[in-house]
């Protein structure tokens, strides 16, 4: 399929068909940002090492109306064109298939969402400070990336701004330097993350731990950090009950936000959870949040048709942890859904819903009902191991529906072609 210019562009994009590239494959991203909040003004420099997975004579970066002051390619002054939504790179000499490089830009402006069927997307101004909100296509809105799913990397992020603000991004913070009336935070994620789980947010925020063998803190305002440690009093219970369903947890600690401002949901990403102070009384949140660390940001789908495999999984995290919790069983808010879908439109396919219903809530329960089916046709303990082995094999790597519905046949002697088919495929919804 191809994109902008003509290139071509990598299958798992084409719900998104003018992002990514599949003509290069970054294996690390090291950005240097500085911000100040009041002019919501950014400046940066981000160095990509990068592998050629064919020979390029210029590289397709995904990102936003930026002033570009100077382009480097393995050293070098290199040509670029900012347009839209895309900085093209024209290295002096060809890049050789299956050769390193490196590519560094240096930028500045005033960072704005990305424009998306579901409102902005990406670098937002808060009334005092900033959050990224990047899926499914918002991490360009803040640094130049190959903006793919499939394209997981390791990340620096170092952060300088004024120093009553404090900054959160993914992975270890390993050191904060204070320099006059400025701050530069530095975090390091070893994990390969997706571009738009990149994630940096910056506030008046107030940093505490909160307890569990597996290490969690919470970011608030000073004004709410008591009340959100209340509300996040049981989390390391569902800790302890997703392990046990999921497997380890797959990352170094895990941090919620909580903004000033109210949001209209959560945010996704990687190591990190943002809620708005208005979300902090819904505990399914908090549990659907956490599942995703799983389902989204270790496991993370190739194409973005394959949405219910973040989406489906995380909603019924919360029905099993109802079960566990002493609320309702899985079971009692699968019957209550079904009915509720069967009730409703009958339009859309599972495994490929289309752009417009990516987040559309019937993805969420469809895909949680489609597990629960397929609990009923396993039983406990086979399903349990095919979501542990499914975590395990394909920790921190892509996933897809088909290498889901392969693993999971081969837990059971009887065929799964005409389950799946049904559940994924069909618009029609199957009987309970």
């Amino acid at each position: 399929m191809s994109g902008v210019d003509g290139r071509t562009v990598a299958p798992g994009t084409r719900y998104f068909p003018d992002h990514g590239d599949d003509g290069y494959d970054v294996k690390h991203y090291d950005l240097e940002l500085d911000y100040r909040p009041g002019p919501n003004r950014l400046a940066g420099t981000a160095r990509l090492v990068a592998v050629a997975a064919e020979p390029l004579n210029q590289v397709l970066l995904d990102f936003g109306p930026f002033n570009v002051g100077q382009v480097l390619v393995n050293g070098e002054r290199a040509r670029h064109t900012l347009r839209g939504q895309k900085l093209r790179v024209i290295p002096g000499r060809w890049l050789a298939e299956g050769r390193e490089f490196t590519l560094e830009v240096r930028y500045s402006g005033n960072p704005r969402p990305v424009p998306s069927p579901w409102g902005g997307l990406g670098w937002d101004q808060l009334e005092d400070g900033a959050i990224v909100a990047g899926q499914p296509i918002g991490a360009p809105s803040w640094f130049p990336c190959n903006d793919r799913p499939s394209a997981k990397a390791t990340y620096r992020i170092a952060v300088t701004t004024p120093s009553p603000y404090t900054v959160v991004c993914n992975g270890r913070l390993v050191s904060t330097r204070r320099a006059g009336s400025r701050t530069t935070w530095e975090f390091r994620e070893r994990a390969p993350m997706a571009s738009y789980l990149a994630s940096a947010q910056i506030g008046r925020y107030q940093v505490a731990d909160l307890p569990g063998e597996v290490p969690q803190r919470v970011a608030a305002p000073a004004e709410s950090l008591t009340r959100a440690r209340l509300a996040l009093g049981r989390q390391d219970l569902m800790m302890r009950v997703f392990t046990d369903w999921f497997g380890r947890y797959p990352f170094e600690e895990y941090v919620v936000v909580v903004t000033e401002d109210d949001l209209e949901i959560p945010v996704e990403a990687q190591g990190m959870s943002i809620f708005g102070a208005n979300l902090l009384g819904e505990e399914r949140l908090v549990a659907h949040e956490l599942a995703h660390q799983w389902f989204g940001n270790s496991l993370t789908l190739a194409h973005w048709r394959d949405i219910w495999l973040h989406e489906g999984f995380a909603a019924y995290a919360e029905w099993l942890w109802s079960e566990e919790s002493g609320g309702e069983s899985a079971e009692a808010h699968a019957r209550r859904w079904h009915a509720r879908l069967a009730a409703g439109p009958l339009d859309f396919t599972l495994a490929d819903p289309g752009v417009k219903r990516l987040f559309d809530d019937r993805v969420y329960k469809r895909g949680a009902l489609t597990l629960h089916a397929l609990r009923r046709v396993l039983g406990d303990p086979a399903f349990r191991s095919v979501l542990r082995e499914w975590t395990e094999v394909y920790r921190h790597g892509v996933v897809t529906t088909g290498r889901f519905t392969e693993l999971a046949a081969r837990y059971t002697a009887e065929p799964l072609d005409a389950f799946f088919m049904s559940w994924l495929y069909s618009e029609r919804l199957p009987p309970l």
